[in-house]
């Protein structure tokens, strides 16, 4: 199955992300997604990629202090407004879904009705605006697991999943066997894994192959469910220094073209 290539537009350090989609372009990808940023900036990048004939998937959400949206309190604005950010832009930019976080770390707040109320919330505003909220595997199995069952009936739902958070957060969990139909979106890495001790942070985003993530595995579950979306890289050069932009580019195509053709 021929599916689309693509990675994230902040993947080199430093540079304009505008200006990265040329070179992304050049070497090869199809595809890309962006962190949030204003209608504005969103829409610079859109008619940018609609110039150079690439796709552009998703905006990722901010995520920081995400836990704040299952506590009492007005702590929870900030991350609260900024998903509103991203679906705005997102409508306004004719740019299909966002990337949702439903909690971060280890020792989370336990689901409560103020959360799903408050997720609910951007659920139906993303319902509103045209929207899909894919919510994204991390940590805490049962945190997203609950959500495919509250939203199994909403169409404006789906799911994000991470193969790197998978490895080395949740191994023993599969998660397109949860997700199943549902993924309309992919965040590609690789990492170390972890021990059984919830010590450290091994989610380092690694180019595929400087890990010990099992692609072939990743892709016969991708293939089961029948996925056609995008392979999306989710890394970038910070780790790579001894590389040029177009080598750390290059290399990083040619690894995810590698996993495609598994």
């Amino acid at each position: 199955m021929k599916r689309k290539l693509g990675i994230i537009a902040e993947c080199i350090a430093g540079a304009d992300p505008v200006d990265t989609l040329d070179l992304m372009k050049e070497i090869g990808f199809d595809s890309f997604f962006t962190d949030t940023y204003s209608v504005e900036t969103t829409q610079r990048m859109k008619e940018k990629a609609d110039t150079l004939g690439l796709t552009y998937e998703f905006i990722h959400a901010p995520f920081s202090g995400i836990n704040n949206m299952w506590l009492e309190g007005d702590a929870y604005l900030t991350v609260y407004n900024g998903m509103i950010d991203a679906i705005d832009a997102a409508a306004a930019c004719n740019v299909p879904a966002v990337i949702l976080h439903v909690s971060s770390g280890w020792d989370t707040p336990e689901i409560n009705d103020l959360g799903l109320a408050r997720f609910d919330a951007i659920v139906d505003y993303c319902e509103k605006n045209g929207v899909i909220a894919a919510f994204e595997n991390l940590r805490k199995t049962g945190n997203v697991a609950y959500f495919v069952d509250r939203y199994e009936k909403r169409d404006c739902v789906k799911f994000c999943y991470d193969n790197g958070h998978e490895h080395c957060y949740t191994k023993t969990v599969c998660w397109m066997d949860i997700f199943t139909h549902n993924v309309i979106a992919t965040h590609i890495h690789d990492n170390p894994g972890r021990g059984w001790e919830k010590v450290g942070d091994n989610d380092l985003h690694m180019l595929p192959f400087d890990g010990t993530c099992d692609f072939q595995k990743m892709m016969d579950k991708l293939n089961e469910y029948g996925y056609e979306g995008c392979l999306m890289l989710e890394l970038g050069n910070s780790r790579y220094q001894d590389m040029s932009a177009r080598e750390f580019l290059q290399t990083a195509y040619d690894r995810i073209k590698k996993i495609s053709e598994m």
